[in-house]
């Protein structure tokens, strides 16, 4: 199990997560439904192939903070993402994720690989 905390002030920012593989996207949204589904299971992360960054379903972390600077704060139904990082730790303030929850886009949350440090702990 892993656990996500913000690397400028030691702040946990997620409970402990397993680690599984990158799950293809879904590009279509359920019958009835108005978004997309999260890309990742609650209480996994994967590790992007392309990126490098943490994945992980947006009901997995806590104590952020959407980013000071409105224009990072961009999207028509959530947050699209595109602006840069617009999470930040709430207890110092440091950009740790960024958000997709937009209409069209996949939910996730991408931790900043620098901006976060890891602990893992034996499964149970």
């Amino acid at each position: 199990m892993t656990v996500f905390s913000c690397s400028a002030c030691q702040q946990r920012i997620s409970p402990d997560l397993r680690e599984v593989p990158m799950p293809p996207p879904v590009t279509e949204e359920a019958p009835g439904h108005r978004f997309l589904p999260p890309l990742m299971p609650r209480g996994s992360y994967a590790v992007s192939p392309h990126t490098g960054v943490f994945v992980l379903n947006p009901g997995d972390i806590s104590r952020v903070a959407r980013h000071p600077d409105r224009g990072r704060l961009n999207g028509c139904c959530g947050l699209d993402g595109l602006d840069g990082p617009n999470l930040v730790c709430d207890a110092c303030g440091a950009e740790v994720a960024t958000q997709q929850s937009d209409c069209w886009s996949q939910q996730l949350i991408a931790l900043i690989p620098h901006a976060v440090t890891t602990t893992v702990s034996p499964s149970a």
